[in-house]
């Protein structure tokens, strides 16, 4: 089975979200499962430079983009067992940041149509699979069809689309379809929702299946609540819809091994989680307090995440005997919200905007329960990391979250769980982890969260099905 997985972004050469450790786990997963699976994503001048100077470049050729003849160089490095390749443009891809440019319409459709090029300047490699990611590679499978119809390179590739987060669809102007993409009239309802340019839409369309993130994010997003205006179209396609769980790197995120953490630990000896717990609380500036459930927070502080279920409880959380070290950023409501309320518990609140990845780590395996309140999620990883490193989630019953996380008051749980959007209910679940952990049975938890598997292994088993099944 060879497969060529289309991403905007992929660990380790360009990361800013969970996207790009899918791009980094999955297709190498596969490889172990036996595949050829092959990534291509876009040169960014933010790759670092010592990836870059391991590339080898291929060739050059040129990308037909509506009315523009455009420059694409194609280059190629192979890391873990996996092979990239890089398409190079310095007018789209030599800025800083991935996204968030005026012409990203047009940078992603350009990607999109050299993709497709890229596959005619491949001698040794011919896909079965084309696996496309988010509205950056929707394009892909509508080009594909509207371009390459009838091309004997290109007949027999079946397309995958998956939605990482649909709340992001590449929405534009309708005029992209035509003067960016080139898309003839008579086929630019393809890409067209509510009279704008949707890639996303054009995607979910015109691949031959649709995967989501989780199981109960496949279901969530036939909801209006849930689908950001994409709910009645993914109805009426709902035969091709499936959600397959995301996994985690689990030799990346490896207590007993992890180079950014204090102490070493695994689930028969945990006297290293102690070690770290005491260290993290040092570092972030909180008292050294065993005694403390120290909860973390780490992700965006954004209103989907739930911070204003915490904002509404903060203070009842902070009357127990508790702990908080919150890392991320997001919007200035809720950083002040949290730098007011350290102001408000000094010794026992720890704020740090920005992301710093090995502070992730420390917070991993040094807290004892990671809080996620989340308002939709598509999969999640962060409760994934949290469960290897011991510390016991406690969120919200949505998306991938309540499909990895089950509640410890029933058999074989692996956390505290709230269903209903509510400050009390997610309160009640913090509560409920408090009395676990002062009642002498916190480290039978802590072992049975990190019991849990959730490495790549299962998921890649499970795109290998699909995607066999379409290429019968």
């Amino acid at each position: 089975m060879n497969v060529l997985f289309a991403t905007s972004e992929a660990r380790p050469y360009i990361a800013s979200g969970g996207l790009a450790d899918v791009s980094g786990a999955l297709p190498k997963a596969l490889c172990a499962a036996g595949a050829d699976c092959r990534v291509i994503l876009p040169l960014y001048s933010d790759i670092p430079q010592n990836l870059r100077e391991e590339m080898t470049f291929l060739e050059s050729f040129t990308v037909r983009l509506s009315w523009r003849e455009l420059y694409c160089g194609l280059f190629t490095a192979k890391k873990d067992g996996v092979v990239y390749y890089f398409v190079d443009n310095e007018y789209y891809f030599r800025r800083s940041g991935i996204y968030g440019h005026y012409d990203d319409g047009e940078r992603f459709a350009f990607f999109s149509m050299a993709v497709l090029e890229s596959i005619r300047h491949m001698s040794d490699f011919a896909p079965d699979v084309l696996h496309c990611n988010d509205w950056q590679t929707g394009l892909v499978p509508v080009f594909l069809e509207v371009f390459y119809h009838g091309d004997p390179k290109f007949s027999r590739i079946k397309t995958v689309f998956t939605i990482h987060n649909i709340q992001y669809q590449g929405d534009f102007d309708m005029f992209v379809a035509g003067d960016i993409a080139g898309l003839p009239e008579d086929k630019r309802s393809l890409v067209e929702l509510g009279g704008r340019c949707n890639y996303m839409k054009g995607g979910i369309d015109r691949c031959d299946v649709v995967t989501t993130v989780s199981p109960t994010y496949a279901k969530e997003i036939l909801d209006p609540w849930y689908a950001w205006g994409l709910d009645g179209f993914l109805r009426e396609r709902s035969y091709k819809l499936t959600g397959i769980l995301n996994g985690i790197d689990c030799e990346s995120y490896d207590p007993e091994a992890d180079p950014d953490i204090a102490a070493h630990f695994s689930a028969d000896d945990l006297s290293g989680k102690a070690a770290d717990k005491a260290a993290l609380q040092k570092e972030v500036g909180l008292c050294v307090d065993p005694s403390a459930m120290f909860i973390g927070m780490v992700g965006r502080l954004v209103s989907h995440k739930g911070i204003d279920l915490v904002e509404y409880v903060g203070d009842r959380i902070m009357n127990m005997n508790a702990q908080m070290v919150i890392l991320g950023s997001g919007e200035p409501q809720y950083e002040e919200f949290f730098r007011r309320l350290g102001a408000r518990y000094p010794g026992r609140v720890s704020v740090i905007t920005g992301f710093v990845p090995p502070l992730a780590r420390r917070i991993y395996a040094g807290a004892d329960v990671l809080l996620m309140p989340s308002k939709s999620e598509p999969c999640g990883l962060a409760q994934m990391i949290a469960l290897r490193y011991g510390t016991v989630p406690i969120v919200r019953e949505t998306g991938g979250l309540k499909d990895s996380i089950h509640d410890l008051g029933a058999p074989g749980g692996n956390g505290f769980t709230f269903k209903t959007y509510n400050a009390d209910d997610m309160f009640n679940a913090i509560e409920r982890a408090y009395f676990r952990y002062h009642g002498g049975e916190w480290q039978s938890a802590v072992r049975s969260a990190m019991r849990y598997d959730f490495s790549w292994h299962r998921s890649a088993a499970a795109y290998l099905g699909l995607y066999k099944a379409i290429t019968r």
